[in-house]
């Protein structure tokens, strides 16, 4: 059997790779150890329509984070592990309430400092008779170490291209090197779910990549849209994302809403790409109300 302490051992998991041992003790850019802290489980409306259906996702906030965006919504959980402490065999449980109260997926967000326990609950949950999807949602920051964990394990990738250049990426998540990493990482995920499979207007298998548009910075998301259809094509589905809600303390060129002829112009140019597999969202949707409250509710 598998003993999933190993890569917190010389952790690995996200792209900046430091190496430290994790169960002694030590602490990497996420600031958490081998045990995972969660935040939030629970029903969720608000993903793409493929995932959140009807019934909602069956959402499992970790704390935590391996990227730094200054412009974090989740800012309450992202810069340290708080939360409830849980083992595998917890969040397993947690799995099965979830799709108990009805969860059309069971989705893990911000799960790749905590890849290896995740892999070890999915293990434990389909054994228990866990019937659902399981919806890998992450920022893109993963190792191909981590995502090899996972490897027939996870259905559905919902990940992040936040950018296409290192001088955003340095500027603006403390991470220099995550286009690379991220494009890497689609690359694994594509490898592993290379066919989208829809089932009732809800999705099974495959990959989604979601684009942020940030004020200012329209050019950026086309270059990630662009980089995505050229590798792609319609083979995976893209999200064009104009949900961003300026936070206290975010640099001057981002600190207001996009405006709707920025995302229209962005929205244009997917489509005169050719792109047929795209969600894209109302100007509603950069609203602070869509921030869960992370309350360890249902852990």
């Amino acid at each position: 059997m598998f003993d999933f302490d190993i890569p917190y051992r010389s952790c690995m998991l996200c792209g900046r790779e430091c190496g430290v041992d994790r169960v002694s003790g030590a602490r990497g850019f996420c600031r958490c150890g081998n045990t995972a802290s969660l935040a939030r489980a629970s029903l969720h409306a608000w993903e793409e329509p493929i995932i959140s259906g009807t019934r909602g996702s069956g959402t499992v906030f970790f704390s935590g984070c391996s990227l730094g965006c200054v412009f974090c919504q989740n800012r309450g959980i992202s810069k340290s592990p708080v939360g409830e402490y849980a083992t595998a065999e917890d969040i397993s449980r947690v799995m099965l309430s979830l799709e108990m109260q009805g969860a059309h997926n069971i989705n893990f967000v911000t799960p790749t400092h905590f890849a290896p326990t995740v892999a070890e609950a999915i293990s434990i949950a389909r054994k228990s008779g866990l019937t659902v999807p399981i919806v890998y949602n992450t920022g893109g920051y993963d190792s191909l170490a981590a995502l090899a964990l996972l490897d027939g394990l996870v259905d559905i990738y919902l990940a992040d291209l936040k950018y296409v250049r290192s001088k955003s990426a340095t500027e603006l998540s403390c991470a220099e090197n995550y286009p690379e990493v991220a494009k890497a990482a689609i690359a694994e995920m594509v490898r592993q779910q290379p066919t989208p499979h829809i089932d009732g207007g809800i999705m099974t298998r495959g990959v989604i990549v979601r684009v942020l548009l940030l004020p200012s910075h329209t050019a950026e998301a086309k270059l990630a849209v662009k980089y995505l259809y050229e590798t792609y094509g319609n083979s995976i589905y893209i999200s064009l994302m104009s949900q961003y809600t300026p936070i206290e303390g975010v640099p001057p060129s981002i600190a207001r809403r996009v405006t709707r002829a920025e995302y229209g112009e962005l929205v244009e140019y997917a489509s005169s790409l050719g792109i047929t597999r795209a969600f894209v969202q109302d100007k509603e949707s950069a609203s602070d109300a869509y921030i869960p409250e992370f309350n360890t509710t249902n852990l």
